[in-house]
């Protein structure tokens, strides 16, 4: 059996603990209502561990299409470099812009870090969405707090759409040539 500090040697030691576990009180239903269930709940999610470099930075690596994006985090005044170039000029498309800092705008912290990534291979919309995956990865291990809201946003989940390959004998993946009867 269970020893009197609730170590499990056994599946019957678990089955023994769990029947023994105090159950919350829950509200007498009233007529004609139904009683609600009582959820068990473990302990919360570990926090992670804080990831910063000798710098005070943050780095991680993000994901789109062809596109890959190292991403250097570090508090500061919100400016964002890209290759070498601020996003204003390089993400030129105001929706690009708006990809990237989706990732502070959930968790609460425009213009509190300052970013500065490079990014290759894909076009703009991937290298975008690259950079925006890497901001939301860099971000979580700077503030381990923040990662459950930014994981709930769907930010740190690596987008796994791509574009398909072209087959043979096909006039792209799918697109056949035009049939000639004659």
């Amino acid at each position: 059996m269970a020893d009197t500090d609730n170590t499990v040697s056994s599946l019957a030691d678990l089955k023994d603990l769990t029947a023994a576990a105090p159950v919350a009180p829950s509200a007498p239903a009233e007529e004609g209502e139904v009683a609600a269930p009582v959820i068990r709940t473990g302990p919360p999610a570990p926090i992670r561990d804080r990831e910063v470099d000798a710098q005070g930075r943050s780095y991680a690596t993000g994901r789109r299409k062809d596109a890959v994006a190292r991403v250097w985090l570090k508090p500061g005044s919100g400016k964002v470099t890209v290759n070498g170039r601020d996003q204003q000029v390089y993400f030129a498309r105001p929706t690009l812009r708006l990809v990237i800092n989706q990732p502070f705008q959930v968790a609460g912290r425009e213009e509190q870090y300052d970013i500065v990534c490079t990014v290759k291979g894909g076009g703009l919309s991937g290298q975008a969405g690259a950079v925006k995956h890497g901001i939301a990865q860099a971000l979580s291990k700077f503030e381990p707090e923040l990662r459950a809201a930014v994981k709930a946003a769907g930010f740190l989940t690596r987008d796994p759409r791509v574009v398909e390959r072209k087959k043979y004998g096909k006039a792209k993946a799918r697109k056949s040539f035009q049939f000639s009867k004659r």
